[in-house]
């Protein structure tokens, strides 16, 4: 699968086996488990993150992958998103250290989604 991301205006790709978006759900529960206590979004505590929140973190742990080339944690936390929100057409994540800034834009025809929550 492909997780297409925005940085600073350019398009990257994220190559993510498929296997792993399907098999790796107890890693992304845990995740969730640790968001569940709640995160310090920059500057803004959060107690209890959204779904469209959790992207944005997982998004911002995207970045800091890409940004150290660490292609394995790019893949767990590409599969993350493409788990935990199947109807992700990109995701433009904010780079001036804002994670709420980050867009999570859905595919068209996904409708409107009310309950963000996991």
């Amino acid at each position: 699968m492909i997780l297409n991301v925005v940085i600073d205006g350019q398009r990257h790709q994220v190559q993510v086996p498929d296997h792993l978006v399907a098999e790796a759900g107890s890693f992304f529960d845990r995740m969730d488990a640790d968001m569940d206590q709640g995160y310090q979004m920059s500057r803004t505590w959060v107690p209890n993150p959204t779904r469209i929140n959790r992207c944005q973190i997982v998004a911002n742990k995207l970045l800091t992958a890409m940004e150290t080339d660490d292609p394995r944690m790019q893949q767990m936390m590409g599969a993350y998103l493409l788990n935990r929100a199947p109807e992700i057409d990109y995701i433009d994540i904010d780079i001036a250290g804002e994670m709420m800034e980050t867009q999570v834009v859905m595919k068209a025809g996904a409708g409107d989604v009310v309950d963000l929550n996991r």
